[in-house]
């Protein structure tokens, strides 16, 4: 991590790692999947498989079913739509484990005197359980989740949480966020961070290259490229 050599100049802020949570940190993607199909059923759509739901899947989430229906899902049809998923998610989500050697590396980040918070779209009353429960919070400054629709994309949220580490020091200049959708870089973008996205999650390799960042394909070359970011 580089630092100012000029006498009397203020060092450069930390580097912090902003951390997306589903289909990043926790590898969630088969309850994702079969509670996107449980959602579909509701309406008669033919199951999704893992490929096809990378190849399409885009936040704002309603524009992902427009991209399967041909049109923006009704305000009745999404809310039914949401409902479902989000009922068979988080019977799943329990089960879902860490992704592999996330762990360690939250832990060896914080050994080495660096900063790191979790954002995700997961509502805010269900994260932070779920993340108790993986006994991982302590490595953190901050855990936000979403408060409010669901149907909404990472900047804002990235926005206030920034906001909200201002006091301890954190920059956005000195800031990657480590996610798996295009969103969330676009949501870095938005506040001055760089990203790097990895393929376990949400996105295909070729849809994550569309945002121009760096693409990896485990979480410990995402940490060693936030690394490189810093020198």
């Amino acid at each position: 991590m580089s630092t100012s050599l000029v006498p009397g100049a203020p060092a450069a802020a930390p580097l912090h790692i902003v951390w997306d949570w589903n289909g990043t940190l926790l590898h969630d993607i088969d309850a994702v999947i079969a509670a996107t199909n449980a959602s579909f059923a509701e309406f008669g759509f033919a199951p999704i498989t893992l490929e096809r739901y990378r190849e399409l899947y885009v936040v704002p989430v309603p524009k992902f079913y427009e991209r399967l229906m041909g049109r923006l899902p009704t305000d009745a049809e999404w809310e039914v739509m949401d409902e479902t998923f989000h009922r068979y998610y988080w019977a799943a989500a329990d089960a879902a484990g860490l992704t592999a050697g996330a762990r360690e590396l939250l832990r060896d980040w914080q050994a080495d005197g660096l900063t790191q918070s979790l954002l995700s779209l997961a509502p805010h009353e269900k994260l932070v359980p779920l993340v108790q429960a993986h006994d991982i919070e302590r490595h953190f400054l901050r855990v936000d989740g979403r408060i409010g629709p669901s149907h909404t994309s990472k900047a804002g949220h990235l926005v206030r949480h920034m906001e909200a580490l201002r006091q301890t020091g954190v920059t956005s200049s000195r800031t990657v966020l480590i996610g798996d959708a295009v969103d969330d870089a676009l949501a870095a973008q938005h506040v001055g961070a760089r990203a790097v996205l990895y393929t376990g999650g949400s996105h295909s390799r070729r849809s994550l290259e569309s945002a121009g960042v760096e693409v990896v394909d485990t979480l410990a070359e995402a940490v060693s490229a936030a690394r490189r970011m810093a020198e």
